[in-house]
């Protein structure tokens, strides 16, 4: 008997916690299926995407870093994401067999911050790749005020702000930091193997919250700094989860089961 299976692609790709997650959720529901890490290099990706889609098995991949964009090439494109969001982290196979693309991302990032006030409230954002391409289309809904993107290419920062219809500014990573209300890294700086992400809160309001969607560590070091200063913080466990939680309904058909997520936490911090 053969399995279903999903994966999750990238390089690196053996710090990912999300077939703990699934293979979680699975388990509690009695599925026989499997969730596997699948360590796929640039140039390997097309290949990867021309075996999976023979594979009727094979029900789909999370997409992280450094595939987001490039995956697009590859996959149907029924929701728009390359013209909104511009990166995919989810590709499913749909009830024809077709592969198609989409972005959980979004949503899972918002999730832990949709009671949050941000209406007219300056933002900062690290980074300018596919992850960040979601949290500033997040954002882009939530009416932010002036949104500041730190980045190693300002350009390519400024190119965002204008993609996604954002007022504010684009500086170089090294710039002072505005007086934000909510800070967020969408970048792989401060995850373990990646250079750390070294910044001066101190400008932030007193009330900011400082958002890290890096999960290895899972306490990061901006996390702690901003501990440090009293703010609140959202560890990337919230935004991993929460865009799980939508690509699993994709790949098996089913919603993950419900009151069990302070166990699944409790799973991935060990």
């Amino acid at each position: 008997m053969t399995l279903l299976y999903a994966e999750v692609i990238g390089d690196p790709i053996s710090h990912s916690k999300s077939p703990a997650i699934h293979k979680f959720w699975l388990d509690r529901l009695g599925i026989a299926a499997d969730y596997r890490r699948a360590h796929v290099k640039a140039e390997d990706l097309a290949a990867y995407i021309q075996s999976r889609r023979a594979d009727p098995d094979w029900r789909g991949c999370n997409v992280t870093i450094p595939h987001k964009i490039a995956v697009m090439d590859h996959v149907s494109d029924p929701g728009g994401v390359r013209e909104s969001i511009g990166a995919m982290n989810t590709i499913a196979r749909a009830e024809d067999g077709a592969l198609f693309g989409t972005n959980t991302d979004a949503g899972g990032f918002f999730a832990p911050i949709a009671g949050l006030d941000l209406e007219g409230r300056p933002v900062a954002v690290i980074g300018a790749g596919g992850a960040a391409r979601a949290v500033l289309f997040a954002l882009s809904k939530a009416n932010v005020g002036p949104v500041t993107v730190l980045n190693r290419s300002p350009l390519k920062a400024m190119g965002l702000l204008a993609a996604f219809g954002l007022k504010g500014a684009a500086k170089p990573l090294d710039a002072p930091l505005p007086q934000a209300a909510l800070l967020v890294n969408a970048s792989a700086l401060g995850m373990t193997g990646q250079p750390p992400l070294d910044l001066d809160l101190s400008p932030l309001a007193d009330d900011a919250v400082v958002y890290d969607i890096v999960y290895s560590p899972l306490e990061t070091g901006l996390l702690k700094a901003a501990d440090a200063r009293g703010l609140e913080t959202v560890d990337g466990l919230e935004m991993l989860i929460g865009q799980a939680a939508i690509a699993f309904s994709l790949f098996f058909g089913v919603a993950p089961p419900e009151g069990c997520e302070d166990e699944l936490k409790a799973l991935l911090t060990q």
